[in-house]
Parts: C-alpha cells; structure tokens; sequence
C-alpha cells in the first residue's frame, strides 16, 4: 500500500470520529483486532458526509468521481497529494462510502491503524485553553514617559482584547470571512472539508482551505503549524474536544487574539492599532471587514505592497456578510465607499539600550516576583534615560575601539556585510535613478551589529595601485562618495566592492568656490574595527538609585552577556576608597602620615610560635605599581596617587589594633556596601584583589556622594497592567553601618584630588565637578574608573572576558588611561541631557557640624603659620634638634592647601599623629621576635627604607647617624637591631613637631 494513501485514510479516520462520536474519540486502536471497527468507522463517517451535502442537494459521487478522473494532470503539483495514485483513492471510495465489491484491496487497515496511532500519540491537554492567557506585548517608557521599548515572545506581539470589546459587525466578519458555519458545527465542518479537497484536485491552482475558526485556534494554541497529515490529524481531533470545552463565543476570542495579521501584529487589537492607529473597539465595519480579510494571507493582502489585491479582499468580505445576512445591501454599498485611512508603517527599529531592557526582567522576577514581563501585556515605566544611553554605548564602542587602535592590537576580520545581492535586486526593479543602486542598498541594510553607533558605508571602488597599495573610496548613506583615509593593513587584502564597513567621519570645512561650486575641505573617512576587547559601563543617579544607563558590553547581537550586572571583576585600587573610608571612619585625618615603603605581614591569624614556621611564600608583600617607594606622604597623597604601599600600612594602627582586626573591619564596610556577600578574608583583598561587579561599585561610589547614604539601584519604577499598578518601587537611602558622613565627605575630597593631581589627571580640568577613583588589577588584567557628581556615579571597565588572565591588556594599559576617556564623555552627556553642571557641593549640615577647613601645607600635611615654622626633632623624648623658620612649600609662601578636619562634639580638632608604621606584624603591643637571638624576621624581606629627604639637615645631630628615617618605629639601637619594646609612644622612636 502505498504510503501516502495510509495517511489519507489515517486522517479520514479522524475525520469520521469527530463527525460521528466526537465525544467517545479513540486515540488508540489494535492493528489486528480492531480492523472491523475501523472500517466500520470509515463508512460511518463517508455516510455522515453524504447525508450533509444531500442537505445542500449537491451530488457528491457525482463531484468525487469527476475530480478523480479527471484531475487535468496537475494534482503533482499539489505537496500534499504528489505520489497519490487516484484510481486506488477512487476504489478505496467506492468500497467505504458506496459500499461496493471491489476487485482488489487497495487500502491496509493494519497500516492506517499503526499509522494514526504514532500521529495521535501525546496529544496536548486542551483543557488548559479554558484560562489561557496567551504571552502579550509589554511597553516600557523611559524615565520622560516617553515609549522606548517593546517586549514580548516571538510570534506573541499581541495586547490582548475581550470579546466583549469587540463591536458585533468585527465579529461577524471575521466570521464570515473565515468560517461560515461557525456557530453550527462542532469544531470541524465536514462540507468546507470535502469541498476543499474536492476542489483542490480538479484544480491545483485554487489552494482551498477548510479549517474551521477552532481548527485554527488548535493549530495556533496546542498543536503548531507543521504541514503533515500528522498535524491534521491532530488538529481535527483537538479542535472537536475544544469544542466541548469551552463556549463559542470563548473559542472566538481565542481566535481573534492569537491570529496573525501583518505588521508585526498578532491579535485583532494590535491589529487595529498597526493599521488605524486605534483600539478595536472604535473599528467601523469597513476597517473591520479590512482585517477580516487579512486573515487569509497578511502577506499575499498587505496593503503596503498589494492596495489592490486587499481591496479586492474587502469587497469580497463584504459581500459575503451581505450574503450571510448579517448587513444589509445599503451597508454594503456604504462601507464599500467608505474611504480606508490606513496608517503609515511606522514602526521604528531600536538601536540601543539591549542590555538594559535585558535587566528588567531579571529585575522583575527579582523584586516583583515575576517569571516573565512577557507573560501578560504590561506597562514597565523605567529609569532608562534614552539620551545618555546611547551616549554610555557610543563613548564605550569608541573607547574599546581607541584602546585596540593605540594599543596595535586591531585586527580586522571581515566586512559587515556585502551588498552585493541587494543592489542586484534593486537594478533588476529598477531602482530609483535619482539613488544610486549602492546608496538605496545601503538605506535599507541594518548592520549585524544593529546597536553599534558607528557609521555605516560601502565600498564603491578599489583600484590596485603600483606598489601593492590600495585606492578604496566608500559611499555614505547621505550620498557622498570619499576615500577611505585610514584601515588596517589586512583590510586591503580581505575588502572588496559592495562590502559594508563601519567608519568614523570626520567633517572637513565646506567652502563654496567663485564659480559657485561647493568643495568638501579634508572631510576624513577612518575605518572602525570591531575590537575584541570588552567594557562595561552604567549610570546612577546618587540620591534615588535610577539607574539611567546601562551598557554591558561592546555590542548585544555579539554577546548577550551583561557585564554590568552578571560578570565580576577585580576592582584593583578602585576598591581603595573602601579602605580609607574606614581608617577615616576610625578617627584617622586626611593629614595623617603614612609610610609608603616596604611592609611584609604573616598569613592572617599567625601566632608568635608559629611566624617562624610558617613558610615564606604565605608571607604578603605588597608593591607598588611602579615598584618604587614613596617615603613618608599624607593619606591623602597616598589615595591621589594609588600607592599600595601606603595602603597596606594602614592596616597597622590607622583602622584597628593589628593587621587582622583592620582587615575584619574593611570587610564590614564593603559588606555594608553590599559590594559583597561574603568578604575573602586575606591582605589582598585591600587592593581590589576580590571581584566585583561594576553595577555594585557605582553603588558604593554613590553612597561616597551621598556622605555615606546607600542608595537602592533599580531600573523598574513600576509596573502595571489594565491601569493596575502591579508593583511599585521604594527605593530608599540606607546609611552606612561603621561610616559617618564627615569621614564619607573627607574621602570624597580626597578623591577630588584623584582627578586634580593623582592616576586621574587627564580629567583635571573637571575636578571642580567630579571626583573618582582609578583602578587597575594585576597584570592590566582589568581596568576601571568609578566617578561621581553631585548627580549621578558611573563606572566604567575594560578588560578581555577570558580566563585567568590569559589576554592582559598590555603594559602600562591602567585605569587612568583606558577606562577615564571613557568615562569623560558619558559625564559630558549627563550635564547636557539630565542635570546641570556644577561644582560639587561642600559638606552637609550634618557633616559640617564635626567638620572644620583649615590650611595645611600639602606635601608635609602641616598647618602652615603665618610666618612658617619651625622643623623640630626629638630623640627618646629629647629635643636633639630645631631647624630653621620655613615656608609652606605647597604655595611657594605662606598660604596652603584647604583640607577638612573631623573635629569633637566641642568643636576641638586633635592633632591626628602621624602613622608611624613598623612595616611588620605586631600582637596586641608587643613583637613575638622581641626574645628571639635571631631579632626582627622582616629585616631580612624590607632590606635598606629610604629615608625621607625632607627631614635631611646638614647640622644633624650625630646621635640620628646611621638611624632609620623618622617614621621607623622602635630602633633603640644600630640599624637592624630592634630595642625593646616600651609602653611609651616616645620610647625608641624619632618625633617631628612644628613649632609655630
């Protein structure tokens, strides 16, 4: 038997059941003992269809006997019928419907049996249609109110619309349009069925349909739309059980809002909206009978291409609800007549803001508890500042591409694309003379990479000159044909016509001649390579934790990945503020010295009997970046210019008592950041050594501008959904735990001075405005800056996504040079488009009130006198030495440095003393090496610490010879032998005081 005829009787084994007994439904049979049953159901069902078109007086036998003996030769032409042999079709009719004697069997039960079976087997629950509620269309606004995207599942762009919204003569047409007989028959109508196939065969060319209203629903819901028997089979039998499920007028809003009609369109109600800008309640019966129509084929009548071909469609709905009954002859002329204003396609394409509009459903499930935006149609009002996100994205790319092209590490791959077909099309349809064929491929080509902001062109010539080198001349969307000034070697070889490449285009003048000819004066084209680097960069805003922008990698089409909020990272020296915002916390002065030298610790949690057996290699050493030292310097200094050194000895006596019990409390603060849910205890962790991710830091940056008030990010204002609000955010500021607000303003004018003198200079001219702070991990493996205004905080990384450091980003490659001019121009945006430019605000009236300015000497952190002061040094308590009556060097005269001091509920500021580090391990006041024949370990790790330069005198007492510089505590002895230790702070130990 052949096998296409054991699909046909398959299904019309389907066929008879849901016509016959659509109740009592089989999904399974026996091949060999239920064959009586089967053929039994076959003549049923061919009967039941004789008794229906005896209704219409039509001659069934009469059509079926005429459509199979003469099938004009082109039934091949028909997929579903080619290999069909129709004299057995035709036999196999007789025996079943006319119950003939026939000469030889033409049809296997056992295999139509084993065939529906397997087409049958798994059929989806149609009971889950009774409170379906299909994916819908959700609009998010920006943070102006403004539309800015749209979410939803594909093939689910809908917004869903009770039947009872729908005017009556909407209803009807669809009805009339698609299904006549919809409120008459049980989920499949056997006439539409045996006339399409009927009409098919006697001519191929018709391609008539006979799915019922339900049928479709089946189809669209529960059982997909693949062209097989199989699906048929499936369809029918799922149509008639919907029909006992649910009512008519249910199944007919199913319908209506699952069909598909055009303009990117699912469901009447976006319908209504794509073609006459109005809800589907307001459609007249013009309109609606117009929509009707689309239904058949949204392409074949798309009135954007084919006016004629869906006018003709309308008349033809039309008269067939005149025919129907359900308008009358003076309403069809009318809505005949009625004038069709169809509105202008205008739906536009998105080019920015992927990443971030990616974050608000993960935002959504987070805090509103739901799966997906897309499960309903919903109204998403967002933070998202549409200008300032295509400038993060813009500044980001070019930052990215800035880095590759300086760095010597741009490589180029390959066009965008080639449009070379596309410009075939267009001269073949005769394009349009005044666009050449090249100029309109290139308007209508949306790059892969459709988010990035570069411009677009095509390369419309390339001469090979002598020498090897190359002539490329590009055309431009605008028309403009120029030379391609500057690409990579490679691109020479690997370009030709009619590719697509980005470029960056530079303005020349435009000067007008005598003669009246307009000449582009050195407009330059440069090539723009996709670079193989990665960034992140995102916008807060400080005191309501909007999140304005967010760009989470060079392009969304490459990587979906969102590394603002899904990646972390090593923050390196960015992590800093965290350290000395809790020694700042602790009591310490931005004027505190602290030595920048070599210091070497034991693993955390070292007793004294066990420093001498632990092995070496658990020792920390830090260096600095340059692997230099900087001798004593302020803390402020030590911040301005990222010294690790000067860092790490904070960790003895500026936070807490020892190194381990400073470390527990930075941990606190990041902790109370929530930079981290847990903190990696070990000394690295100071120097930005444990990663982060960029979204945390900007939030931790923020609660620095807001003198230590955490802000709540978020991305969702609220959510709502048939003008319910579904959720509502609360975001709130959350002070700091172990951080008071003079410390946090005292940081931030510190980090001022990162952009005025320190690892963020390039910027210095905006240090009135912002303050930051640089960052850059081990081996530039990362690098990063994090900056605030009185407005906003961004962060910005860059860095290689691959593992363990496989791919640095090169020598010299720091925070301060990679991530800064990335950072400038998106603060630029956020002056221009959201808040305005101003100085940054001094202190709160909360800090004030434990705050006083005063003038200090910038290098020494001493207050200078009005007539300078003196230089005094004691020995063991003993004034061995006063100098001579000096100036303030940081003003060349009497004047200073403004720095603001933390002062006491009476108003008194103590003198902090200057942070006069061992550079070793210390328990609880005393040294485990004090009794040791072998004397201090570290001498061994430190070797010779340069003095400091600025306490050399020529007149030095003879008694400081041979002695380590003023802030190397403990020495009562020649060098490297340590005194013992002594309960006084004067004992052992070389003191500077000013005399003024």
């Amino acid at each position: 038997m052949e096998a296409i005829l054991v699909k046909v009787f398959a299904t019309a084994l389907a066929l008879s059941q849901v016509t016959t007994r659509p109740d009592t439904i089989k999904t399974s049979f026996d091949p060999v003992q239920d064959r009586a049953e089967v053929v039994r159901l076959l003549s049923d069902g061919c009967s039941h269809m004789r008794k229906a078109f005896d209704v219409e007086q039509i001659d069934l036998d009469g059509l079926i006997e005429t459509a199979m003996t003469d099938t004009r030769g082109g039934v091949e032409e028909i997929k579903a019928f080619r290999g069909l042999k129709f004299e057995d079709l035709f036999l196999a009719y007789r025996q079943f419907c006319k119950r003939e004697k026939i000469d030889r069997e033409v049809v296997d039960i056992g295999q139509v049996i084993e065939f529906y079976n397997v087409a049958v087997a798994g059929l989806p629950d149609h009971t889950k249609l009774k409170s379906l509620t299909m994916p819908g269309l959700t609009n998010v606004y920006d943070v102006k109110g403004a539309p800015y995207a749209e979410l939803y599942e594909p093939n689910h762009r809908r917004l869903w619309v009770r039947l009872a919204d729908v005017p009556e003569h909407v209803q009807q047409a669809f009805v009339a349009a698609e299904d006549k007989r919809f409120f008459k028959h049980k989920g499949i109508d056997e006439r539409s069925v045996i006339r399409a196939f009927i009409g098919n065969v006697a001519d191929p060319n018709s391609r008539q349909g006979g799915s019922t209203i339900t049928q479709q629903v089946a189809k669209n819901l529960l059982v997909g739309n693949e062209v097989s028997y199989e699906r048929k089979i499936r369809e029918m039998i799922i149509a008639a059980r919907i029909e006992s499920a649910l009512t008519k007028r249910e199944i007919l809003e199913l319908y209506l809002n699952a069909i598909f009609l055009g303009r990117s369109s699912w469901g009447l109600e976006l319908a209504a909206r794509g073609y006459f800008g109005k809800p589907a309640k307001d459609l007249t019966l013009t309109e609606g009978a117009f929509l009707a129509g689309l239904a058949k084929g949204p392409s074949y009548y798309n009135p954007d291409r084919q006016r004629q071909r869906a006018q003709e469609r309308l008349a033809y709905v039309l008269g067939r609800m005149q025919e129907d009954g359900v308008i009358s002859e003076a309403q069809l002329k009318d809505a005949m007549a009625a004038k069709l204003n169809i509105a202008t396609l205008s739906r536009q394409r998105r080019d920015n803001g992927y990443h971030i509009v990616d974050q608000l459903g993960r935002e959504a499930k987070q805090v509103a508890g739901m799966e997906r935006l897309t499960d309903k149609s919903y109204i998403v009002r967002s933070t998202i500042h549409p200008q300032i996100q295509q400038a993060t994205e813009r500044a980001l790319q070019d930052g990215l591409a800035r880095y590759e092209q300086s760095a010597g590490r741009t490589m180029f791959r390959g066009a965008e694309a080639n449009l070379s077909e596309a410009i075939k099309k267009l001269q073949a349809a005769g394009a349009d003379r005044a666009k050449p064929p090249w100029r309109q491929a290139l308007i209508e080509f949306r790059p892969p990479l459709y988010d990035v902001h570069w411009t677009p062109a095509v390369v419309v010539e390339k001469v090979n000159m002598k020498g090897g080198f190359d002539s490329i001349r590009v055309g431009l969307r605008d028309g403009r044909v120029l030379p391609l000034s500057t690409y990579s070697g490679n691109a020479r070889r690997l370009l030709s016509v009619n590719d697509v490449i980005f470029v960056n285009v530079t303005e020349g003048r435009v000067r007008e001649t005598r003669n009246g000819q307009v000449i582009d004066g050195g407009t330059r084209v440069e090539m723009r390579i996709r670079p193989t680097v990665q960034g992140a960069a995102v916008v807060l805003e400080n005191r309501t934790g909007r999140l304005l922008a967010m760009a989470g990698g060079f392009s969304y089409p490459l990587s979906q990945l969102n590394r603002v909020t899904q990646s972390r990272r090593q923050p390196g020296s960015s992590f800093k503020p965290v350290v000395y915002l809790t020694a700042l916390s602790a009591g310490t002065q931005p004027n505190t010295t602290v030595d920048d030298g070599p210091i070497t610790l034991p693993p955390i949690g070292a007793t004294r009997n066990a420093i001498y057996a632990t092995d070496y290699k658990d020792w920390w050493s830090p260096k600095n970046y340059d692997g230099g030292y900087g001798g004593s310097m302020t803390l402020r200094r030590a911040l301005e210019n990222s010294k690790n050194l000067a860092t790490a000895h904070l960790l003895e006596g500026a936070i807490a008592g020892s190194p381990a019990e400073s470390l527990d409390k930075i941990c606190a603060v990041a902790k109370e950041g929530q930079l981290y849910p847990v903190c990696e205890r070990y000394y690295p962790f100071i120097l930005g050594a444990q990663p982060v991710r960029p979204v945390d830091m900007a939030v931790f940056y923020a609660s620095i501008a807001n003198e230590g008030l955490r802000p709540t990010p978020h991305i969702i204002e609220s959510i709502e959904r048939e003008g319910q609000a579904v959720y509502r955010a609360q975001p709130k500021l959350t002070p700091l735990a172990g951080v008071d607000r003079p410390a946090a303003f005292q940081l931030r004018s510190i980090l001022q001075g990162v952009l005025a003198r320190g690892t963020a200079r390039s910027m210095a001219h905006l240090s009135n405005f912002v303050a930051g702070k640089t960052g850059t991990s081990d081996d530039e493996n990362d690098a990063w800056f994090v900056g605030f205004s009185n407005d906003v905080t961004i962060a910005v990384w860059v860095g290689y996504d691959n593992k363990r450091g496989k791919r640095t980003l090169g020598g010299g490659q720091t925070g301060g040079k990679v991530a800064v001019p990335i950072f400038e121009p998106i603060m630029q945006a956020v002056w221009q488009h959201h808040a305005p430019k101003v100085a940054l605000r001094g202190p709160s009236p909360e800090a004030s009130k434990n705050l006083v300015a005063m003038q200090i000497d910038f290098y020494s952190g001493e207050r200078p006198g009005s007539y300078g002061y003196y230089d005094e040094r004691y020995y063991n308590g003993e004034r061995i030495y006063m100098g001579e009556r000096t100036a303030s060097r940081s003003t060349g005269g009497t004047g200073g440095f403004t720095e603001y001091f933390r002062i006491d509920s009476s108003g008194r500021m103590t003198e902090s003393p200057r942070m006069i580090s061992r550079g070793g391990y210390s328990v609880s006041g005393s040294e485990p090496w004090n009794n040791s024949p072998f004397g201090d370990p570290f001498r061994f790790f430190r070797g010779d610490r340069p003095s400091n330069p600025y306490f050399v005198t020529p007149n030095e007492d003879p008694r400081l010879r041979g002695m380590p510089p003023s802030n190397v505590p403990n020495w009562g002895g020649p060098r490297g032998t340590p005194g013992p230790m002594q309960s006084s702070p004067d004992y052992g130990r070389i003191q500077q005081h000013r005399v003024y």
